[in-house]
């Protein structure tokens, strides 16, 4: 009994046991005291306790053998609860360990995932890092060789000092004479015949002024499709080709001008008219100014100083390559030719007097009675200079823009000249 009660304040010491408040409630114990293949007794144990929790298997055996035996030979029933007790123990157990394996999954994929989140945004973190070095080493670079280029880009100005400046002067004088051919071009009828006289002789002398100031120079023989005497230099090459290519433009617009002179008065098919000249005016002198290089390219390529292989080689070359360019021009050429002879309008018809009538006697463009009214392919009237110094700009109807005029030849019908330089 004192062995008995031992073990009994021990359980209820450890938690295992509620406290008693009287002797007959001592089977009122989590695991009851009786179950001896879970409690051994003392007497065999030497006052120690043993407590193990039973699977199914064991639990079904214990079913099946209500009666068990101590090591001292007492036989002991288990407790009712002993059943309730054993099964709830090892399904909570699984169901941990379920849980557990569930969360430590989870928790091993959502830390794989952020490690390689971590990576990668450390990757583009170095990337960005090793541009912005690579930024911050082309901008100190830049910033050393400028000064440099700076010095080199003064002394090559002083150097050529004077066809530098001539250059520039040209080319201003040049750009400022397109705007004036435009604005007169667009006058039409008020043109003033003064001014235009006045224009052709300011462009002539230019152009004549600077070939005196360059007569001793190679300026002219390319102007004659004759190569220079001797060997240019680079520079001097370019210089030849830009003054040349830059005052035949301007001798263009002096052409250009009379046109003006002539056709001032125009009205409709005078003004589609001189729209077509100006046109081929301008071909022309793209197709000229596409040869005018080839002379002093050829006597700069076909340096013996480099072996006559390698010179003829270059020479061949450049020649093939200006043949190309040449044939595009010349076909162009032919075009405005083609379209000055034609004597239809490819975008319509003239209108019919009750066409006119029905459409009102109003041009929508110009606001006035209509001359030489045009019926496009839409079915809407116009007069003719109104609607074809409209197409000199557009393709569509002025009123519904439809598509009436098909994508052709390029128009310089507003007297304007092409800016562009043609170096080689």
């Amino acid at each position: 009994m004192e062995a008995t009660g031992g073990i009994s304040a021990l359980l209820e010491y450890s938690g295992l046991l509620r406290p008693r408040s009287t002797a007959t409630h001592e089977s009122d114990s989590l695991i009851p005291p009786t179950s001896s293949p879970h409690i051994h007794d003392s007497s065999s144990n030497g006052g120690e306790v043993s407590i193990r929790i039973i699977g199914a298997s064991e639990h079904d055996h214990d079913r099946l053998d209500p009666s068990t035996t101590t090591s001292t030979g007492v036989q002991l029933q288990p407790c009712p609860t002993d059943q309730s007790l054993s099964v709830p123990v090892s399904s909570t157990v699984l169901d941990a360990q379920e849980d557990s394996s569930r969360a430590a999954d989870t928790q091993f994929s959502s830390s794989s995932t952020d490690a390689e989140a971590a990576d990668g945004a450390a990757a583009n973190n170095r990337d960005a890092t090793y541009q912005r070095y690579d930024i911050q080493q082309a901008a100190r670079w830049i910033e050393q060789v400028l000064p440099f280029s700076l010095l080199l880009l003064v002394v090559f100005i002083r150097q050529h000092l004077q066809g530098f400046f001539v250059t520039i002067w040209i080319a201003v004088f040049m750009f400022k004479s397109n705007d004036i051919m435009r604005k007169q071009t667009a006058l039409k009828g008020e043109r003033k015949i003064p001014i235009l006289v006045g224009i052709c002789i300011l462009f002539t002398l230019h152009v004549a002024g600077v070939y005196w100031w360059y007569r001793n120079d190679d300026l002219l023989y390319p102007l004659i499709m004759i190569p220079p005497k001797e060997i240019p230099p680079f520079w001097h090459a370019v210089f030849i080709i830009m003054v040349n290519d830059t005052l035949v433009r301007q001798a263009a617009m002096v052409a250009k001008c009379i046109l003006l002179i002539y056709y001032k008065n125009s009205r409709g098919r005078n003004y589609r008219r001189q729209g077509q000249m100006l046109t081929l005016v301008e071909y022309l002198l793209l197709l000229y100014r596409a040869l005018l290089p080839t002379p002093v390219w050829y006597r700069f390529f076909l340096n013996k100083e480099y072996g006559s292989l390698f010179s003829s080689l270059m020479t061949g070359l450049y020649l093939t390559f200006k043949l190309t360019s040449v044939v595009e021009k010349v076909q162009s050429f032919f075009a405005s030719v083609k379209a000055l002879s034609r004597k239809e309008i490819h975008y319509g018809a003239y209108a019919t007097s009750e066409q006119v009538t029905a459409a009102g006697d109003m041009c929508a463009i110009c606001q006035e009675k209509m001359h030489a009214p045009i019926l496009l392919r839409c079915k809407h009237i116009f007069c003719e200079g109104c609607v074809s110094e409209w197409f000199e700009r557009e393709r569509t109807c002025p009123l519904c823009r439809a598509l009436v005029k098909p994508a052709d030849l390029k128009s310089f019908g507003d007297g304007s000249t092409s800016l562009f330089f043609q170096l080689f």
